[in-house]
């Protein structure tokens, strides 16, 4: 079921202030879904969990079982695993605002987000800003 206009308009406003508020927390968010590995993260996936599906193989095959206990099988699952993790895991951000430690310094050439309007007056929190427009809505009525 679509959003109606009113509906879209709040959605897009609490978006913006998001962004104004924590823009890289914004960023992480947007930009949160599982992407697609690469193709040298997929063939060291792929590497890692055949090494593990050997050892573990290998371990309930050998006669070499300390204690009773498949340690090689053990070895081989934990690899196997880590392949897993490693193809599901994004690679860590590597922006030059992200290692500066995370401030969003842009400059004034820079365009921002289409939608998004200059700064005015002191900065407030985005919850403040929330409250604000609750009081006005139920002021009105």
């Amino acid at each position: 079921m679509p959003l109606s206009e009113h509906e879209q308009r709040m959605l897009d406003q609490i978006e913006s202030a998001l962004y104004a508020e924590d823009p890289k927390f914004a960023s992480t968010v947007r930009g949160g879904r599982i992407r697609a590995a690469s193709t040298r993260r997929r063939f060291q996936a792929v590497a890692l969990f055949v090494i593990g599906l050997i050892l573990l193989i290998a371990g309930v095959a050998l006669p070499i079982k300390p204690g009773g206990f498949p340690i090689i099988s053990l070895v081989g699952f934990v690899f196997m695993f880590g392949s897993g993790v490693l193809l599901l895991l994004r690679k860590p951000a590597t922006s030059q605002s992200d290692r500066s430690g995370g401030a969003d310094t842009a400059s004034p050439g820079e365009t921002r987000r289409p939608g998004s309007a200059p700064r005015r007056g002191p900065r407030r929190g985005f919850s403040s800003r929330m409250e604000d427009r609750f009081k006005r809505r139920f002021d009105q009525e």
